[in-house]
């Protein structure tokens, strides 16, 4: 993988441009003060000390376990600003040593708590967002007001660089398939505005869908009430058809940010990260039923529909329901979420947006991760049959990578060189 020139620059050491991304190649960070506290110490890992000091909000989610873990090995000190209850941030505590990570209590309309967060760090990570409407905060809220709030905080009080994570296709004019008014990429979009507008050096991440375990794609894709236990019916947006998607493992995810947050000259850069090969989205679906052991053999029926059926008619109105009346999250069928994931394709802008490859990360391959977790939902653990007795599923057919504005080619004919012929100055093309 090849990295580049921008991410060496400030450091000590000449590296090639063939040369593999490591620790080595990143430069020192910059040290804002005379406490010695702040100075870099230890040979690397986790009972070391990187000088950074990384606020990550959000860490409660889905990607926050990854993230953290990630940045801990890496020897930087954590502060996890968390809103809920603290049993469901313990899982973090065991991800870094003792005194490595500090837990701090905050509310995004408590801009006071926000300052004594991010008080002593020199990078802010923000993982906030949502795709549904909570009691408290609304989609708006989530992915634009609070980020805003936070970028603007990070600001005033000193903070050097500040990581923002959105989603692949957030745009501000983004007209969803299902709803008249979906706003969950809408309000994404609206959110890097306002990040930029207040942290104009502020990082913007883009990843595609996310999977990996108790995700939200290949557990909502699972679930059965996603499938006719009788018919095998499961609906999908066109039938799969003319959508396409490139899953992105969530350790990847994780590996990328910490990377990202250990390298300053990425400030103010726009990152895509999605995975290594695009697939339509009916390629995705029935890899992902078959190896979740959806099988005629075994009398687990599973057929595609681009139309509605009433089971999953009667599970979606269900859902819906249970979000207006206890407003709450976690719904295996919204329609905010289905937008994003099955009726949205993912296209690369072809600019100058990173990924992994700047990263030197090589993405795991969706065939491959995707097929443990599947199995571990799969809906044939009644069958007493082993793993090698399963039906063999072909791979799903990959597609070429979308782009708005396809990546220029380097074109020989297109270069002009000047020379001299008896005595004049002419151009010549070659």
């Amino acid at each position: 993988m090849q990295i580049l020139a921008s991410s060496v620059r400030n450091s000590s050491t000449t590296t090639s441009n063939d040369k593999k991304y490591s620790l080595e190649n990143i430069p020192e960070p910059v040290i804002s003060s005379l406490n010695s506290a702040q100075f870099r110490r230890g040979t690397g890992g986790r009972n070391s000390f990187t000088g950074n000091v990384v606020s990550v909000f959000g860490a409660s989610g889905f990607t926050g376990l990854s993230v953290i873990n990630r940045l801990a090995k890496q020897g930087n000190q954590i502060i996890i600003p968390y809103r809920c209850d603290a049993f469901f941030v313990k899982e973090l505590k065991v991800s870094c040593e003792l005194g490595q990570i500090l837990f701090f209590p905050f509310q995004p309309t408590d801009e006071d708590s926000i300052r004594k967060a991010v008080k002593y760090s020199n990078v802010v990570v923000n993982l906030i967002g949502a795709y549904i409407n909570t009691p408290n905060f609304t989609m708006h809220d989530s992915n634009v007001e609070v980020p805003r709030k936070i970028a603007r905080i990070s600001r005033e009080m000193g903070v050097e660089r500040l990581v923002h994570v959105s989603a692949m296709g957030a745009d501000p004019e983004h007209e969803s398939k299902y709803l008249k008014n979906g706003q969950f990429l809408r309000t994404k979009g609206l959110g890097e505005l306002a990040v930029r507008d207040e942290f104009p050096n502020a990082t913007i991440v883009r990843p595609s869908v996310l999977y990996g375990e108790c995700d939200y794609f290949l557990q909502y894709m699972t679930t059965h009430l996603r499938r006719c236990p009788v018919l095998g019916w499961v609906y999908i947006y066109k039938g799969g058809r003319g959508i396409y998607k490139m899953p992105v493992y969530v350790n990847d995810f994780g590996l990328g940010i910490s990377r990202i947050v250990n390298d300053p000259s990425f400030a103010g850069k726009d990152f895509e990260f999605v995975g290594p090969h695009c697939y339509e989205f009916c390629e995705i679906a029935d890899y992902i039923y078959k190896k979740a052991g959806c099988f005629e053999e075994i009398m687990y029926r599973y057929r595609r529909f681009s139309r509605p059926d009433p089971w999953f008619l009667f599970w979606s109105a269900l859902c819906w329901l249970n979000t207006k009346v206890y407003r709450g999250g976690g719904s295996y069928i919204d329609w905010e979420w289905l937008d994003f994931v099955e009726a949205t394709s993912d296209v690369l802008t072809g600019g100058k947006t990173l990924g992994f490859a700047d990263l030197g990360i090589k993405p795991h391959l969706f065939e491959d991760m995707a097929a443990y977790f599947c199995r571990i939902r799969s809906y044939s653990g009644s069958v007493d049959l082993a793993y090698d007795e399963m039906p063999k599923v072909a791979l799903p057919l990959r597609s070429p990578i979308l782009y708005k504005r396809p990546p220029k080619l380097f074109d020989p004919s297109n270069i002009q060189t000047e020379e001299r012929i008896f005595g004049r100055k002419v151009a010549a093309t070659g």
